[in-house]
């Protein structure tokens, strides 16, 4: 039987036998198609912006019961400077309080690529991504809505955001951002007006 990251973990220690070179290779295969072999679902963006090493508070707040989607938040502690440019930040805040207005639950940053789930919730996601339209380029609000509609806990858990360490950006802050806009206002008439 093969065992994932997740369930090698253990409670009190971190991440004894991955480096983090090998999670950034991990996560490098995207959020659209993470790798689980186990029951929970890590992901992680490639660029290292979140430390590897704040994983296993996400494993520890679903495994306790805090939540059993528990997303990152890259906006409550200060963050060095050039890890986020102004209007993503300007973008972020204002999405956070249009899914908070949406979702019945305050949110402070839909964006951060560090979530954390069982497989089976991601599966049953995955089934019903076109509900709220399958065009979220990076799967951030998808996971999240498709959480929402299946009335999964969702957490918020407050990690440090730091420059990238890989990479560049992959973001099209105009592009890519009318299009999350779009996916909210799809959202708006699926969960506001049609329900």
């Amino acid at each position: 039987m093969e065992t994932s990251l997740s369930d090698r973990m253990d409670q009190d220690k971190l991440f004894p036998t991955l480096s983090a070179a090998q999670i950034a290779r991990i996560a490098s295969h995207g959020r659209r198609r993470p790798i689980a072999r186990g029951d929970v679902l890590m992901i992680l963006d490639a660029d290292i912006s979140v430390p590897p090493e704040d994983l296993p508070k996400f494993y520890n707040a679903l495994r306790s019961g805090k939540g059993e989607f528990i997303n990152g938040s890259r906006l409550v502690y200060p963050m060095e400077n050039e890890a986020m440019r102004f209007l993503n930040r300007i973008a972020n805040h204002t999405f956070s309080i249009l899914f908070s207005w949406l979702l019945n639950q305050r949110f402070t940053d839909t964006l951060c690529g560090t979530k954390v789930l069982r497989k089976r919730h991601y599966q049953r996601i995955k089934e019903n991504r076109s509900y709220f339209g399958n065009f979220d380029p990076f799967g951030d609000f998808d996971l999240i809505f498709g959480a929402a509609k299946l009335n999964l806990k969702i957490q918020e858990l407050p990690i440090p955001y730091a420059a990238r360490k890989y990479g560049e950006t992959q973001i099209s802050r105009f592009s890519h951002g009318w299009l999350l806009l779009r996916m909210v206002v799809f959202a708006y008439f699926k969960l506001k007006v049609l329900s």
